[in-house]
């Protein structure tokens, strides 16, 4: 089985990703930019360094304390009347939000890998609902029916050119245009998808977000963004779904802040356009001070708390993993994704991606080959804010492959060379 698993990964990721002129081309256009936005970033805000070792601080407290701060984020958002669950799988998750949303809704929804973790967009679409991805990378991915390629730029992959074609195509049969988009003119790209999403954020039943981190003292969530898109989806429909996975929860707001920081900074942006804070569900105290929820924003908030393979991950000793912060610079650091894109991976990406994989998307068989494609060069931990070691997790990972039999035929034959090497030379 393993072997098949193998041939089918290599042939995806060389076929779709290596032999692709495309990828080529968007991927040396956006590395190029990252990493001048990101001196950039670093040069203005130096700060910034020494930070990133207090967080790394910070996450290892929160990663070893999880269900304490589970418990504690829970009661604070009870207390801002939201409402809290705690899912321990991706099926309970999808149930406890399938019985939330209902059928027969409009749903706005902004970028979230964790809910890409669970393919929360395809199961709510299933159940009857009309789901948009309001990110402007998510929104091309979702026209193209493939999945992201970047944890920061999901369309990374996809050449203006491109994008002009998939838009023009999807904006004439919506009647949003008349004329095919110039294909060098990436404003007007811009302001037709938000003319489209326009109405879709003031009509949707539901609102949909994830969260760069939660602060478990005041249930406060975190969210950075640039587009605008995500406080529309948060502030305008009247209900309001949260879905963040456990080791986003960190003790105090003031931490919250420092991870937040350093996450934007890392991620090349010297500030994000937006940070939007989240506590509770809409209120007013403006008539004689009685508090009254549902004002201008939603009038429910829920929020679901994901384990779904963290606390395993935690138990076998792979707590660096869930340090990450998601600024996506170990991407831009890695030979491998350099060529391949996103395909190196299955729903997560990278080096990292793979111990994602292993523990929370397609089990530790399909995540070996991404194990043995990472060449292992630790140019990601020297990039990561946190230096996390994924050289070692995924020296960690294939011996773990390597007991359960996962370990690739191609790998498996050089073992053997070798052996039959050293033999020879004694």
């Amino acid at each position: 089985m393993i072997d098949q698993v193998h041939e089918e990964y290599i042939r995806r990721i060389i076929e779709y990703g290596a032999k692709s002129e495309k990828v080529r081309i968007a991927l040396s256009r956006a590395i190029k930019a990252f990493e001048n936005n990101r001196r950039n970033a670093l040069g203005m805000f130096p700060h910034t360094i020494d930070m990133a070792k207090e967080v790394r601080k910070i996450k290892e407290y929160s990663i070893e304390h999880m269900d304490e701060l589970v418990k504690k984020a829970c009661e604070s958002i009870e207390r801002n009347h939201g409402h809290c669950y705690i899912a321990k799988t991706k099926e309970e998750a999808l149930r406890i939000i399938g019985e939330i949303v209902g059928s027969g809704k409009t749903v706005v929804k902004s970028k979230s890998l964790t809910s890409e973790e669970i393919h929360l967009r395809e199961y709510l679409e299933e159940r009857g609902n009309e789901v948009y991805e309001t990110d402007l990378g998510e929104f091309i991915v979702q026209l193209m029916g493939t999945r992201p390629t970047h944890i920061l730029a999901p369309a990374i992959n996809v050449p203006r050119e491109d994008v002009a074609k998939i838009l023009s195509k999807f904006m004439k049969e919506k009647g949003i245009i008349e004329e095919d988009l110039d294909e060098q003119n990436i404003q007007e790209m811009v302001a037709v998808v938000r003319k489209f999403l326009r109405d879709k954020f003031f009509t949707a039943d539901v609102g949909i977000n994830g969260a760069n981190a939660l602060a478990a003292d005041t249930g406060t969530m975190f969210i950075i963004e640039n587009e605008g898109n995500a406080r529309l989806s948060i502030g305008a429909p009247p209900v309001q779904i949260a879905l963040i996975g456990m080791e986003k929860i960190v003790p105090t707001l003031e931490d919250a802040f420092k991870v937040t920081e350093v996450t934007w900074r890392y991620a090349n942006y010297t500030v994000p356009a937006y940070v939007n804070l989240i506590s509770g569900p809409s209120k007013t105290g403006d008539i004689e001070k009685v508090i009254t929820y549902g004002a201008h924003g939603p009038r429910e908030l829920h929020v679901i708390i994901l384990d779904n393979g963290r606390t395993e991950m935690h138990e076998k000793g792979y707590d660096e993993a869930l340090y990450c912060l998601r600024c996506g610079t170990c991407l831009y650091e890695c030979p491998i994704y350099a060529v391949t894109a996103g395909f190196f991976g299955q729903q997560y990406m990278g080096g990292i991606g793979a111990i994602w994989d292993a523990f929370t998307t397609v089990g530790l068989e399909k995540a070996s080959p991404i194990a043995y494609t990472c060449v292992r060069c630790g140019k990601c931990k020297v990039m990561c804010p946190l230096n996390i070691d994924i050289p070692g997790m995924i020296a960690k990972l294939r011996n773990d492959a390597r007991k359960e039999g996962y370990v690739p035929k191609i790998v498996r034959d050089f073992a053997a060379e070798v052996e039959e090497f050293i033999r020879e030379q004694k």
